[in-house]
């Protein structure tokens, strides 16, 4: 309400201005030698927020600056009088404490400290999938001042954990949705997340911490369950790539295989690379290639010694495309040439 009133009289002493003087309505208000600012409302705000600041000797602005990448901000000189200033924070400014530089026709200079509010960013996550009661860690920028973080389009809130300037860590509830974004909000205002996060609960799986659904072990190569590394959980699916063998690793249900379902609509899983990175082929009995290693229709890049994500329209793989229930799904290689190599795979789901 002081803030609108702040304005209400800025405003009226700019009509004042105008109308009072037809000379001072061309040249504007005085500039002063030694300006002073008392005020700036609010403290702090995103872009495209109306200030006020207030003072005195404050008139005959020329220019205002934000001195973070030296962003200028355009005003309308009515809205400036010797003790008020009305203006507009730059759609692009850049968000953080910084200066604001003003300068009047005198060439004298005058600042007021001030910090942009930024939406959240977010560059990277822990995870895509989750459970109820997991926990997922979100990277990026402008997140300590989070208040909320929903499911998209939704209103109950997910329990924030812990957060920090680049870090926000959110408890996932229980939830009938297979995937979705998920809408936080800060200060400056709310964002979707181009992220689009899996509820394992809710998805059909093949292997997470253990083979599930009827699947075993249908590598060609050394192949097993194993706790040395883990994307979720504490297992994974560790497969051996024999140095020269064009090995395919992987799962297989044999009996009575998986039927066709509309339902499924994405393959995904997670894989920590070996010592190289390699191009490897995904592969299925029912898929027109037929399973082994001279399928290259549907090849994925995995990098050497990292856990990197993969999610894949099953419209595009084909896994069905014989008409019957596929009873394999694998990765193979040509070679490796250089060494054996050891890939493990986690959460290895369809996406409803």
């Amino acid at each position: 309400m002081k803030r609108l009133l702040n304005i209400i009289v800025v405003l009226a002493l700019g009509i004042l201005t105008i109308t009072s003087c037809e000379k001072e309505a061309e040249t504007g208000s005085e500039a002063s030698s030694n300006p002073k600012v008392d005020m700036i409302d609010p403290g702090r705000a995103p872009s495209n927020e109306v200030l006020t600041v207030t003072g005195t000797g404050i008139g005959g602005v020329t220019s205002i600056v934000f001195d973070k990448d030296n962003i200028s901000a355009s005003f309308n000189p009515n809205f400036n009088t010797d003790n008020a200033l009305i203006f507009r924070i730059p759609v692009d400014a850049v968000p953080g404490e910084q200066n604001i530089v003003f300068r009047n026709s005198k060439g004298v200079e005058f600042k007021v400290p001030f910090n942009v509010l930024g939406l959240p960013a977010i560059t990277d996550v822990s995870n895509y999938n989750f459970s109820a009661g997991t926990n997922i860690t979100l990277t990026g920028k402008n997140l300590g001042d989070v208040s909320k973080v929903v499911f998209r389009g939704q209103t109950a809130e997910l329990q924030i954990v812990s957060k920090t300037e680049t870090t926000l860590t959110v408890k996932m509830p229980a939830t009938s949705l297979a995937q979705t974004k998920l809408d936080i909000t800060n200060e400056a205002g709310t964002i979707t997340t181009s992220q689009e996060f899996v509820c394992i609960d809710n998805a059909f799986l093949i292997f997470t911490d253990d083979y599930q659904n009827g699947f075993v072990n249908g590598s060609w190569g050394p192949a097993e369950v194993s706790a040395t590394f883990s994307k979720s959980g504490t297992k994974s699916f560790k497969a051996t790539y024999m140095k020269g063998n064009w090995s395919a690793d992987g799962f297989a249900n044999w009996d009575p295989g998986i039927p066709y379902s509309a339902d499924y609509k994405y393959l995904s899983f997670w894989v920590k690379g070996g010592v190289e990175s390699h191009t490897f082929y995904i592969t299925g009995d029912q898929r027109a290639g037929g399973y082994g290693n001279s399928d290259r229709t549907a090849p994925i890049e995995v990098p050497a010694n990292v856990w990197t994500y993969f999610k894949i329209r099953l419209s595009d793989l084909e896994l069905w495309k014989k008409g019957g229930p596929f009873k394999q799904l694998g990765f193979w290689i040509p070679g490796p040439d250089n060494q054996d190599e050891t890939l493990y795979f986690d959460d290895v789901i369809f996406i409803k």
